[in-house]
């Protein structure tokens, strides 16, 4: 028996930490892990890890994760070949399109996408073939409100400003909770670690929160927020800036601030108030620290992202960074120069060149709001959607109203899951192909070091070998394509694997062969720990997509949605509102079925004000019935002052007792599905991005 020591990085979640594995290997020939640590000599993460990181040992072993194809056969799953699997995934998706269009088939692709290049580099070689407008993906349940955002100002929808946490004076955090997310859409290793040095150099931490997160209470000041308050919060803010002559000059080429200027101009911080919940001399004094700080940023994530005004908040948010100067500045929000230029390498990308069949969503970069999906499978008629391809995702729990979408799904002619399990989703699927583990593949973290506090970079070899008969996630995408371009006579263009893809990538890069960095993947592979490529520094000049190559401070589209924030009246106030929750734990719903992600203390619980449960005549620890407009389920109470009176949270990602699924652990853990309750209906209408956050709801005794 031996001992071997490997690097690489986690890619569980945005933080990309690094790992040391250590692999025992056996006489005869079996390896298996023997400890994951963190990583102290990765630049980046500097020894820290999560307990996610350490659930990749989990992962591996899991006796429900699938190994081989499986097809349905009635209420039974019967393992096959993959040349058999192949052949019926085309021959099915083939018949239907031929019977009923190509946009009959609908793909699903879940954010682990995003998390293994394979994915990334070779889904599009199969789904590319199918031709239909109805995809969808994580992003419309996420932060799509944010690419858009980055579209119509910059040109770029993945031209994304990121926090520069590590040399900021004041950090403005709005809908985010970077301790359990370990950052998002800011990939941030130790956060906790980076915030206690912004306040130990004299610097501030303010969160806007309906509930006191993990992020708020470390924080110098928490302010309680009505869900969907946010946009009015910001204008507030903004109007204020103006107003009070707290502007900054910035050495940035901007259209249409004057035009800013004049439609914010009714939107003082007194007007704002009522539909924010905070007062109106906090929402000013807020706006005079902001721009008053040397350094200040502010930063809004998947709580903003995810309420029926996402778009108009990621507008202000850019718009409030832009006109105090912290725009593209050290210590305010700068883009990554990144060795794999996601930006420079792909189009600026379109919004709205068509819209879904039933309810007219637009589509941003050739996907509709997957708010739309469950709709184009039960609506009959012409593009009527007949059969779905799902990625590495499992909308039943994590899309509005799942349980709609649950149904649909039972009606399609056909249905394949790329997955490694049998979830509440792919229960209903009719051929599951499973691809290998984490730790049997290479990696290279082309999005999320996009979006890193430092640029960094680095290639992760697989530690395991790929065991036999298995395939990767690119060797199914790329059977899959061979097999629907044979049955559809069609040519299929040539492939190389992802790795010579990432080689490509790197040597024609802006740190490639031209520049004395000189990257591949070779000269990777002598930083085992990663590479540091320095602080994020000013370049939105020089990098923006738009066609005068200047900011576009006034999109006319988001001006307009302005005038919707006007007409809304401010909600009852013994009207309760549902906002989620995630745990550093289970940030995702496909967490659950791992002994050290669900251990500790109970999380599934419906959080509700103490004042709350006295007004209702109900009891801390009672079971009560949760009532939206979509539906009711029944869960624990727990007597919380983390949420402000008039708000409940239910976690995400939970629920997974359902007929066919073959999640043991996860079976056996209580809790239900917040998506069960969400609305399909409440959308942010300029994006189409699902408004999960501020549902209105009922709560009464079991």
């Amino acid at each position: 028996m031996t001992k071997t020591l490997h690097h690489r990085a986690c890619h569980l979640c945005e933080a990309i930490c690094g790992l040391a594995i250590e692999i025992t290997h056996e006489p005869d020939g079996r390896a298996s892990i023997s400890s994951i640590k963190g990583d102290r000599d990765d630049p980046f993460s500097r020894g820290h890890i999560c307990p996610k990181a350490v659930a990749l040992q989990d992962i591996q072993e899991d006796p429900d994760r699938l190994r081989q194809p499986h097809r349905r056969v009635g209420e039974h799953w019967q393992p096959i070949g993959w040349d058999e699997a192949f052949a019926l995934a085309a021959e099915r998706l083939w018949s239907i399109q031929q019977a009923h269009g190509q946009n009959a088939v609908a793909v699903y692709q879940g954010n682990p996408s995003v998390h293994n290049y394979g994915l990334m580099t070779h889904s599009n070689y199969f789904l590319g073939l199918l031709k239909t407008r109805n995809r969808f993906s994580a992003t419309s349940v996420d932060q799509l409100p944010q690419h858009l955002t980055s579209h119509l100002m910059y040109g770029h929808g993945l031209l994304l400003p990121i926090p520069d946490i590590d040399h900021t004076d004041f950090m403005l955090i709005l809908g985010g909770n970077p301790l359990a997310s370990n950052g998002s859409i800011m990939t941030v290793p130790d956060v906790e670690k980076r915030l206690k040095a912004l306040r130990a150099r004299g610097g501030r931490l303010v969160v806007i929160d309906p509930r006191r997160s993990e992020t708020a209470a470390m924080a110098d000041q928490h302010l309680f927020i009505r869900p969907g308050g946010d946009a009015a919060l910001l204008c507030g803010l903004l109007n204020t800036l103006f107003g009070e002559a707290l502007e900054r000059g910035s050495h940035l080429e901007v259209d249409g601030l004057e035009q800013v200027r004049e439609a914010i101009a009714p939107f003082t911080a007194q007007a704002m108030s009522p539909l924010c919940g905070i007062e109106a001399e906090q929402i000013r004094r807020l706006a005079r620290d902001f721009a008053t700080a040397q350094r200040a940023v502010c930063y809004g994530r998947m709580g903003v992202s995810t309420q029926t005004f996402g778009t108009l908040c990621h507008w202000l948010v850019q718009l409030i960074n832009l006109v105090t100067g912290n725009l593209d500045r050290p210590g305010g929000a700068l883009c990554t120069e990144p060795a794999v230029d996601l930006v420079a390498s792909t189009s600026g990308g379109h919004f709205d060149q068509w819209r879904s069949r039933v309810s007219g969503l637009p589509e941003y970069g050739g996907e509709l709001p997957v708010a739309a999906l469950a709709e184009e499978m039960l609506t009959p008629g012409e593009g009527q959607v007949k059969a779905l391809v799902t990625v590495a995702g499992n909308p039943v729990l994590s899309t509005p109203n799942g349980r709609r979408l649950d149904g649909a799904l039972s009606g399609l002619e056909f249905m394949l899951s790329i997955d490694l399990y049998i979830n509440e989703t792919t229960r209903h699927a009719d051929l599951i192909l499973p691809s290998t583990s984490p730790l049997e593949n290479d990696h290279y973290d082309s999005t999320f070091n996009l979006l890193a506090v430092r640029n960094v970079t680095r290639f992760n070899r697989a530690i395991l070998a790929k065991p036999e008969g298995a395939l990767h996630d690119w060797e199914i995408f790329v059977g899959l394509a061979r097999a629907f371009a044979e049955r559809a006579g069609r040519v299929l263009k040539p492939t190389l694997p992802p790795a010579q893809l990432i080689d490509l990538a790197l040597r024609q890069g802006p740190r490639g062969e031209a520049s004395p960095w000189g990257l591949s993947l070779q000269a990777l592979d002598a930083y085992p720990h990663g590479l540091d490529l320095g602080a994020l520094q000013p370049n939105l000049a020089s990098r923006l997509r738009t066609p005068s190559k200047r900011i576009q401070a006034a999109p006319q589209v988001l001006l307009d949605d302005l005038q919707r924030l006007a007409a809304q009246a401010p909600l009852a106030l013994d009207q309760l509102l549902l906002i989620g929750r995630r745990h550093v734990r289970s940030n995702n719903s496909w967490m659950h079925n791992y002994h050290r992600l669900i251990k500790g203390k109970p999380r599934h619980q419906l959080l509700m004000h103490p004042l709350d449960l006295q007004r209702r005549q109900l009891e801390d620890g009672q079971w009560v019935r949760v009532r939206s407009r979509t539906g009711s389920l029944e869960v624990q109470v727990q007597a919380s002052e983390e949420v402000m009176p008039g708000v409940v949270s239910l976690p995400h990602g939970w629920g997974h007792a359902r007929p066919g699924v073959q999640l043991h652990i996860a079976q056996a853990q209580p809790g239900v599905s917040a998506n069960d309750l969400t609305d399909e209906c409440l959308r942010d209408a300029l994006s189409g991005n699902a408004a999960l956050n501020g549902v209105p709801v009922e709560v009464e005794a079991a």
